[in-house]
């Protein structure tokens, strides 16, 4: 089958227009060169790909499953074609950083804005991403950096920690036990809680220590991010336990936070591909992790202390 690139051109801007005259407009040829070129395709493929109704072209069932192939190579091509205009239009150069997603909204914009007071022209791509997917891209080397939360490198690359603390209790303004500075668990019973999904890491640690306590809590609202968890808890809809990053992000937005009596580590780290091209720029951008960590550190130390 001698099939040209011609005639899936051909194919895709009639599938595109829907006749004949608007195909040989989107590629500047003739009419009838447009009707040759179909008509070859069609010899050679063996089947028609359109049925001929009253001078209109209607697809045949086969022209819409190849049409689909066809539109999958050309997104294809459209993110390779993409992915050039953005290395062409960086002309300070491109950094790639994959990370949790809480680590996208919760840490990696202020370090954005640190980097890029002294790299204005460097351009920054973020993809968040869940484990172990997140783990496999960066054992794969497809990333400058990436941010975890916790402290296992991921094969192929090395880990530096950035941040340890522990897991923060949020409140909304005004909630009574917001009048403490350090919550126990004994605290929450029968208190409305919000939870992370059923199967989170921390959400499977937090479950287990109330159980250790035999403490009941009201489990009506479930989500996916810690985000999530904290505009429920604004609303009033509950009390909860997330990432000191992201408490922090919401602090100013209807929550309060509290220390928990019981640590639940949370671990910040970065990891680095040790195969991949070294990118001068990475190590810019980790000092403004670094720095943006270090203040992080600083206001979580000054969260209510339990009195002496």
């Amino acid at each position: 089958m001698n099939l040209e690139h011609r005639h899936i051109e051909v194919f895709r801007a009639i599938m595109r227009s829907g006749s004949v005259t608007g195909a040989s407009s989107l590629l500047g040829t003739s009419q009838p060169t447009i009707s040759r070129d179909l008509a070859r395709m069609e010899y050679l493929l063996g089947f028609a790909l359109f049925d001929r109704i009253k001078g209109r072209l209607r697809p045949t069932a086969r022209a819409l499953v190849l049409y689909e192939e066809v539109q999958r190579s050309y997104l294809g091509l459209e993110r390779v074609l993409a992915a050039a205009n953005s290395l062409r239009e960086a002309v300070g150069g491109q950094l790639t950083v994959a990370c949790v997603p809480a680590f996208a909204q919760a840490l990696l914009p202020a370090a954005c804005r640190r980097f890029h007071a002294a790299h204005a022209e460097v351009g920054i791509s973020i993809t968040p991403q869940e484990s172990p997917l997140l783990e496999e891209w960066l054992s794969a080397q497809r990333h400058d950096l990436g941010l975890l939360e916790h402290d296992r490198p991921p094969p192929g690359t090395t880990l530096e920690t950035l941040l340890q603390a522990d897991e923060v209790c949020v409140l909304p303004v005004g909630h009574p036990l917001a009048a403490k500075a350090v919550l126990q668990p004994q605290d929450f019973t029968d208190q409305s809680f919000v939870s992370l999904s059923a199967t989170d890491p921390y959400r499977v640690i937090l479950d287990k220590v109330f159980a250790e306590h035999a403490i009941p809590r009201r489990l009506l609202m479930e989500t996916l991010s810690a985000a999530s968890v904290c505009c429920l808890v604004r609303e009033g809809l509950g009390i909860a336990i997330v990432n000191p990053l992201t408490a922090l992000e919401h602090a100013d937005r209807g929550i309060v936070l509290r220390r928990f009596s019981l640590s639940i580590p949370f671990v910040l780290a970065l990891a680095r591909p040790q195969y991949r091209p070294s990118n001068p720029l990475a190590d810019e951008f980790v000092l403004a992790l670094r720095a943006q960590a270090t203040e992080i550190q600083g206001k979580l130390q000054h969260l209510p202390q339990a009195p002496h």
